[in-house]
Order: structure tokens, then C-alpha cells, then sequence
């Protein structure tokens, strides 16, 4: 049995007219008359009744029509999904999140996808270091990654991945409810350059560069009292009064009980940026991408040569 058979007795079956059906399917109507014997033939069975004014579905020709408009409709369906791959809007894109930036980039990420492409669904790799992200990248175990440039000495060797930045995050002092300074109307960094400091314990912290470079800006070298892993120990430690810390401000999306949040005027900012493979082979990855562009995701500057 051929597919073009099934086509053909389904627009007999829907208007119940040779010459109609004929018409719709572009052909001879003496043609599909001879079609639709074939099928009959092959299928053992009378489908039509025909008379010279009339054209009606036997029980045997009812059953029939279901089954091959189903089966129309699931190939088509086959059809449209394979070109939508092909045409890198349909498929798995794999991200990763630094830090907290999932608290803030996820739902935006979420909200534009699922807009301009409903068929693409995101596997979320959540709270890597950068260094991790970069490694992802380049083992195809991650599509795009959400960092913090610049890619430090410590990453793997990158020169093959775009940088955009999408988002400069303030840096906020976070200290814990009852300290002398949560209250007081303005602060500085001079005002907590005696205090003890929570850093983050990666070697390679774009965040722990950027704190030490804004206090050294400031006149005073951070005093390092204690580490933590990630942002979920670290605020612990704030709120128990071992120290204060610098963290970017998507920070605050992670309230926490008895740790404040306070803008410094000269705390600076820290760059959250978007990395993919720079020859990026996938139709997908390359569609997302322009997607996000289109949406405005990332800041009006030119892409970033990564640091080798």
C-alpha cells in the first residue's frame, strides 16, 4: 500500500465527490477512480458505494477513514517536528547557572524561550563554578553557560568560546541583622575595612577577585576570617556574626533570617555574562541564541575575546 493511496481515499472520504477530490488533489479524476479500485483490491474490501449522483463511505470505508487520518496526522506531525530540528526550533538546550544567578536568569531564560520557542525545553545545571562551566562547555556536556568573566587563569583552556555579558550585578555588603552598621543610614567600604570577611573557598572566585580588587581600591586589604562553599553556607555564617561579605545582588533573591542586605556607593559591580562554543555546530544551540539576541538579553557591547 502507498502513502499517496491513503492521501487520495481521504479526499474522496471527506467530500464524498471524485470530481472534487480530483480537484483538491490536482489530478485526473478517471486517475483516482482507478487509485481508489487499487486500494479496495489490495485491502479486500468495498470502501465507497458509488452511484451516478452519490459517493458514501461503506462501515467497512468509516473504519478506514479514522485510521488513515490518524495516520496522515501522525506523519505530518513527523514531518513538521523533523523540520523544526532541523531548523533548531525543537530540542534540549543544557545550561548552566552560576551561583545565584539562577534565582534571576532562569526565569528570564524560561520566559523567552518559552515564547518564541515553545518546542525547546532546558535542562538546568545549577550553582558551578565557572571553571566547571567551561570544562561543560567543551565536552558538549553543557549548550550555553551563565558565568562570571573574566575566565581566570584557573579555567581550562577556553579560546574557542564567545563571552556576551548580559547583566553588571552591584555588589551589596551582606551582615548579619544586629551588627553596629545594619541600621546606620549611609555606609562605605571604609566602614567595614576592620571587619572580618566571609569569602568564597574556589580559588578561582571571579567574585573573590572582584571584592579584593574593590577594597584595594578603597585602601585596605580584606581580612579573610572564613570560607564557605557556596552561597548557602555563606549566609549562615553572615547571620551568626562571623563576618560580613561582598555578594552580587542577585544574593538577595536567597532571604535569609538575620542577615541584611546593604548598597555600598563604592562597592562597584561584578559582570554576569552568557558562553557558548564559538564554532557551535548545533542548528538548536545557534536558533536559541538568536532568540535571546532578538529578545535583548545581552548588553549592547561587542562580544568578548575570553582570556586564554
Amino acid at each position: 500500500m502507498e502513502l499517496r493511496h491513503l492521501r487520495y481515499f481521504a479526499a474522496v472520504a471527506e467530500t464524498c465527490h471524485f470530481g472534487q477530490a480530483a480537484e483538491r488533489l490536482h489530478m485526473a479524476q478517471p486517475a483516482l477512480s482507478q487509485a481508489i479500485r487499487q486500494l479496495e483490491s489490495e485491502l479486500g474490501a468495498v470502501l465507497l458505494t458509488r452511484t451516478t449522483r452519490q459517493v458514501r463511505l461503506t462501515p467497512a470505508g468509516e473504519f478506514f477513514h479514522g485510521e488513515a487520518r490518524r495516520i496522515l496526522h501522525q506523519l505530518d506531525g513527523a514531518v513538521s517536528g523533523v523540520r523544526r530540528v532541523a531548523e533548531g526550533r525543537r530540542g534540549l538546550v543544557r545550561v548552566g547557572f552560576t551561583g545565584t544567578a539562577a534565582f534571576t536568569q532562569l526565569p528570564r531564560f524560561a520566559r523567552i524561550l518559552q515564547s518564541r520557542l515553545p518546542d525547546v525545553a532546558l535542562e538546568v545545571h545549577a550553582d558551578l563554578l565557572t571553571p566547571a562551566q567551561t570544562a561543560g562547555l567543551r565536552d558538549g556536556s553543557l549548550d550555553l553557560a551563565v558565568l562570571r568573566p573574566p575566565l581566570s587563569a584557573g579555567t581550562p583552556a577556553v579560546g574557542d568560546l564567545d563571552v556576551r555579558t548580559i547583566e553588571s550585578e552591584p555588589l551589596v555588603l551582606a551582615l548579619c541583622a544586629d551588627h553596629r552598621l545594619a541600621k546606620k543610614p549611609e555606609i562605605t567600604l571604609s566602614d567595614v575595612s576592620g571587619e572580618p570577611f566571609v569569602f568564597y573557598s574556589s580559588q578561582n572566585s571571579a567574585v573573590n577577585d572582584a571584592v579584593q580588587r574593590v577594597c584595594q581600591a578603597a585602601g585596605f586589604t580584606p581580612r579573610r576570617e572564613h570560607e564557605a562553599p557556596g552561597t548557602a553556607v555563606l549566609l549562615p555564617l553572615i547571620a551568626a556574626g562571623l563576618g560580613v561579605a561582598l555578594v552580587p545582588g542577585s544574593v538577595r533573591a536567597v532571604p535569609l533570617e538575620g542577615v541584611v542586605f546593604r548598597e555600598l556607593p563604592d562597592a562597584g559591580s561584578i559582570e554576569l555574562a552568557l558562553a557558548w562554543r564559538r564554532d557551535e555546530p548545533s542548528a538548536l544551540v545557534r536558533t536559541v541564541l538568536a532568540e535571546l539576541d532578538a529578545a535583548g538579553i545581552f548588553q549592547p557591547t561587542e562580544p568578548q575575546e575570553v582570556n586564554r
